[in-house]
């Protein structure tokens, strides 16, 4: 394999498509350094996500994961970091890792995705109370905001195994990184 530049890789997608899951696979592979966003804001703050959400609400959630995601992302190098789904809201934080990292987008198409839905909607703040038709809408425009990417992944039918090779297979090939 050829040697893929020190930048950390983040992987970035909708909440439950599996980015800390490939996220540690691909770190086992690349023999790099894991970091889940959410767990080190869960220590950072030392509270659960939800607990997080309900105590403070979603703006403080959002301040400290852009602060933490911009320490990261400027600090250790050759890590691969697994963000929240939302994370990308934040343009401060989309461009710091546009330009700091590169930005794996991990693509599951709505009708994989729909099949999670009950599988995470008790562990997702956002996911709580809203109907299928809310959850899509949000699906859709989150889409939006993943567009900016250096790399796009197609993980519809593949395990996390399979993505992560798919992950290596586009670096190898990336211009920047190879």
């Amino acid at each position: 394999m050829k040697q893929i530049k020190g930048k950390n890789i983040v992987l970035t997608g909708f909440m439950g498509v599996g980015k800390t899951t490939i996220g540690k696979d691909l770190a086992n592979q690349l023999n790099r350094g894991f970091v889940d966003m959410d767990e080190e804001i869960e220590k950072a703050v030392d509270m659960s996500i939800p607990d997080i959400f309900q105590t403070y609400g979603e703006a403080y959630f959002r301040d400290k994961e852009r602060e933490l995601i911009a320490s990261y992302s400027r600090l250790g190098k050759r890590k691969v970091i697994s963000l929240g789904g939302g994370a990308f809201l934040q343009e401060e934080t989309r461009r710091l890792c546009l330009s700091e990292c590169l930005v794996v987008f991990l693509d599951l198409s709505w009708p994989f995705w729909k099949e999670r839905i009950s599988l995470l909607r008790d562990s997702r703040p956002l996911l709580q109370g809203r109907t299928e038709e809310e959850i899509k809408a949000l699906f859709d425009e989150r889409q939006e905001i993943y567009a900016a990417h250096h790399l796009k992944i197609k993980i519809d039918n593949l395990s996390p195994h399979e993505a992560s090779e798919e992950i290596i297979d586009a670096l190898q090939h990336h211009p920047d990184f190879s």
